[in-house]
Parts: C-alpha cells; structure tokens; sequence
C-alpha cells in the first residue's frame, strides 16, 4: 500500500489499519464538500489499492478545520466524507464496502492558527478493517 502510494503513512489499530494520505491528501476547499480536481487525482491513486484488498470495509472520516460553528462543522465533515464515498463508488467500487464519519474539528492534524494548518485539517482519512469473507476465509486457513 505505501509503494502505490508515496508519502502515505499506513498505522495498525487493533485489527485494522489507519490510512493518512500525507503528500496524496484529499482536502477540501473552506466550507466545501465539493471535490477538488487535486482530490479527485489522489483518490484515482486509492481506487487500484482499494480493488486489490476487495475484501475489506472502509471507514472514511471526514474533517473540518476549527472556524465555524461545532454544529456546522460536524455536518459538513459527514458531507466531506459522503463526497468521497460517492466518488469512489463512482469509480466501480462496491458503496457498500464504505462507511462514513464526520469527524468535525477533532483530531487536528496541524495548527489551525495559520491558513496552511487550517488547510491541512480539511481533510478525510480512511481505516480499512477485514470485511465478514476475509474473517471466514482466515479461519478456514487456520483450521478454526
């Protein structure tokens, strides 16, 4: 996963893993949902990745840097993240295999006292978890 792609940095959390895109990022626009056609470049480098574990579910979080009202952030995180789903189902993926989050102003990755930070912080993130086939199939090969 991090040969296709460079700068991504892939961290196990209890059976799954967390995927933060670094130089690949999918940010946003302030205030936008909307793809950007940076965004759209990087997510057609995640669909090949994503074809080739077929069997795994894929939690994007969705985020917003920490201007606006709490409420309006976590909304449009959730439609962050719902515009990447929508995107990649686009692109062939099964929808189902997707969940979405909006995560808000949680979890900064930068400082939001610069317009780069702020920037760094509109962001999605994807965890990537064995779906029920790959947990079945694992166990047939364990003999359990």
């Amino acid at each position: 996963m991090e040969q296709a792609l460079p700068g991504a940095e892939v961290e196990r959390v209890g059976e799954g893993i967390k995927l933060v895109l670094g130089e690949n990022a999918v940010r946003f626009d302030t205030n936008k949902s909307t793809l950007t056609a940076s965004a759209k470049a990087n997510l057609d480098k995640l669909v090949p990745v994503f074809q080739s574990y077929a069997d795994t579910d894929i939690v994007i979080y969705g985020y917003t840097d920490n201007t606006g009202k709490v409420e309006y952030n976590q909304s449009l995180s959730e439609q962050r993240a719902a515009s990447v789903k929508s995107y990649l189902a686009g692109k062939g993926l099964s929808s189902n295999r997707f969940k979405v989050s909006g995560m808000g102003i949680a979890d900064p990755i930068a400082t939001n006292d610069t317009p780069e930070g702020r920037s760094k912080n509109r962001r999605v993130e994807f965890a990537i978890t064995a779906n029920e086939k790959m947990v079945q199939d694992a166990k047939k090969q364990g003999g359990n």
